[in-house]
């Protein structure tokens, strides 16, 4: 009867994902010097050498900010320059972080730049992956029930246009190490993360089986 349950859950969050959904534009600052310094990351970091700062999707990544509103969230990815706060990463390039989409706690969609340039969000895969960002994350501010259906609309909508190959939360980005997606160059630059919380994960997965994602390695 719960696996039941759970079925009948994932049906309704589908089909209400159809019709209650758009994508705001909201574009952080992507200039000449934000540019260059993901061009340099895909260089440095990857052994890449490009002209435009472009990606090809392979995967979907979720995540969670912390951050517990969207203007607070949207302000630290906004400029080019990592902020002096991120001394867990700033060894590897001053590019700031970033994601392609951002879901507020009401499920509001934000676009803060095109899908396929590059963003800094996930180590060893940024070339391939596409970051959705959910504010909050925390004890006090646990993911809500309509971040989780924004984004199984995204997780949707991103697989219908792209060949989109896996859709995992950021806590198993190290399962990739050694798989042909990996380009990270340093043995030693890892974080540990947990989000976007397994719980959120499972949800989302479940809501999308009908997809077909390969399995993480």
């Amino acid at each position: 009867m719960k696996s039941i349950n759970v079925l009948i859950v994932c049906a309704t969050i589908l089909l209400s994902c159809k019709t209650e959904h758009s994508i705001i534009d909201k574009p952080i600052i992507f200039d000449a010097e934000r540019k260059q310094l993901t061009l340099d990351y895909l260089s440095s970091r990857y052994g890449l050498e490009q002209e435009e700062p472009t990606i090809t999707p392979k995967m979907i990544v979720l995540h969670w900010t912390v951050i517990p509103t969207f203007e607070e969230s949207y302000e630290f990815f906004k400029g080019p320059i990592l902020a002096s706060s991120r001394d867990d990463i700033n060894s590897a390039g001053q590019l700031n972080v970033s994601s392609q989409f951002m879901v507020d706690r009401d499920g509001t969609i934000y676009r803060l730049m095109p899908e396929t340039t590059m963003a800094r969000h996930v180590i060893g895969l940024n070339h391939c992956a596409i970051g959705i960002e959910n504010i909050g994350g925390t004890k006090d501010l646990p993911l809500t029930k309509a971040q989780l259906k924004s984004n199984v609309f995204l997780v949707q909508y991103l697989k219908g246009k792209y060949d989109i190959e896996y859709l995992i939360g950021h806590y198993e980005y190290t399962k990739f190490e050694n798989h042909p997606l990996w380009l990270e160059k340093d043995a030693g630059y890892r974080t540990e993360k947990t989000d976007p919380g397994e719980d959120f994960m499972k949800k989302v997965r479940k809501a999308t089986k009908n997809l077909n994602f390969k399995s993480t390695p």
